[in-house]
């Protein structure tokens, strides 16, 4: 019975956003399927089918739509409400597989599998795999290795392998896996260090393992050092478990199309300053310092281009969203001006704390906390039982001219009961 000091997995969901269209659209399995950043501008997910088409990742919509419209492939604007729901379930049912986890990004997460034997490693992983598939309907691929760095690399093939699992840690064929993986595409390499190791001869996963250390820390710098030992399977990049609460909180959008009036920028500032207030009591933080901003379009032609941006520090922190935006609201009326066509707005909340350090000061009773915090949880719980927005205040308005462009939206909505699946028996 073999064991390795470090065994850590990457789990990692395939085509996550097409994934989580496909799931309330079975018609669309095994069709070309992309879906769209905000305002339907460029691609940001795509099916196997699509990428097989010529598709890349973060191409402007405009420039695929005749590939698309000659190749029947369905199109879908962003849902990240639907996103975010169906990437807690994924991260909920790894929790059963490995206790000590690090959630990475919204579809991929790193596992400690150091208690499982080496050679049970592939089994314990199709186990994964056939579970998460089962209770959440996402599949994934997985890499498992002795270092963060190398279960990326080992995730990268896994993709493109019928089983959708790689272990490097029991196989004998680590370089030549390796040598198959272009310097590019390490986790960790970015674009300008990716020209220069090019320059220098260093082409793939393979030829960065094996060049001189010595050398990596003269001509780069010590992430560069750290990726190159990792390869080599000399832990450098520690498993996270316990993600640190943010610091700061923006939610910002583009306008579907120009806005003018200081009503329409109220009820967009209204409504991200909702989202930020209900982000942060999720949390357990409270706010002390409140910025918004304004812009419009710095590529208008013939138009003079606006920007502004005001703050304000708060007496106490709070996380009640009628204060928050009764204070947003009064900073955005100081910083607009008439006569421009505004391109987005946002809001960041700074300086979070967690919330018991306000939970008691000498203006509590008299700003009545008590029964404010009571009625921000009715709201959260109404909202989450019931779908965003389901109660809102009135200055986040009802139309919504502003919102963001969402021509291809599935409006597939988890809190609605109208989404659930019909079986029919016959």
């Amino acid at each position: 019975m073999l064991y390795s000091k470090n065994k850590i997995a990457l789990v990692d969901c395939n085509s996550f956003y097409v994934s989580c269209e496909r799931l309330f659209n079975p018609s669309i399995i095994k069709k070309p399927v992309v879906v769209l950043s905000s305002n339907d501008g460029c691609v940001i997910s795509r099916s196997v089918e699509a990428k097989a088409l010529g598709i890349k990742m973060g191409e402007p919509y405009f420039k695929v739509k005749k590939i698309v419209k000659q190749n029947d492939v369905r199109t879908f604007s962003t849902n990240f409400a639907l996103y975010g729901d169906i990437s807690r379930r994924v991260m909920k049912t790894l929790k059963y597989f490995a206790p000590e986890m690090e959630i990475y990004s919204i579809d991929e997460a790193f596992l400690n599998l150091s208690s499982i034997k080496n050679e049970n490693l592939l089994k314990h992983s199709y186990k994964i795999r056939e579970t998460v598939l089962k209770w959440t309907g996402i599949p994934t691929s997985i890499g498992i290795a002795t270092t963060k760095t190398l279960s990326k690399a080992a995730n990268y093939i896994a993709k493109k392998e019928k089983s959708g699992v790689v272990d490097l840690i029991n196989s004998k064929q680590v370089d030549k896996i390796l040598s198959n993986i272009k310097i590019n595409d390490i986790w960790g390499v970015g674009r300008q260090l990716t020209k220069f190791y090019i320059k220098n001869g260093i082409n793939t996963a393979y030829d960065l393992k094996y060049m001189h250390n010595g050398w990596i820390k003269k001509n780069t710098n010590v992430f560069g050092s750290r990726t190159a030992m990792e390869l080599k399977g000399i832990p450098c990049v520690s498993l996270d478990p316990h993600q640190e609460k943010r610091k700061s909180c923006c939610v910002s959008r583009s306008f579907g199309k120009k806005v003018t009036k200081l009503e329409d920028l109220n009820e967009a500032i209204t409504t991200h300053c909702l989202n930020a207030a209900e982000k942060i009591r999720l949390d357990k933080q409270t706010v002390k310092k409140i910025t918004i901003f304004i812009r419009t379009s710095p590529f208008q032609n013939n138009k003079s281009y606006y920007s502004n941006s005001k703050s304000i520090e708060l007496p106490i922190g709070t996380n009640d969203s009628i204060m928050l935006v009764k204070k947003a609201l009064t900073l955005l009326e100081s910083i607009y001006r008439k006569g421009y066509r505004y391109q987005k707005t946002g809001i960041i909340f700074s300086d979070l704390k967690d919330i018991d350090i306000y939970k008691k000061n000498l203006f509590s009773e008299i700003n009545n906390e008590e029964k404010r915090m009571k009625l921000m949880e009715a709201i959260d719980y109404t909202n989450i039982k019931y779908g965003r927005h389901s109660l809102s205040i009135a200055q986040a308005g009802f139309g919504k001219k502003w919102k963001t462009k969402r021509q291809h939206s599935s409006k597939i909505d988890t809190a609605c009961l109208d989404f659930l699946p019909t079986v029919r028996i016959t």
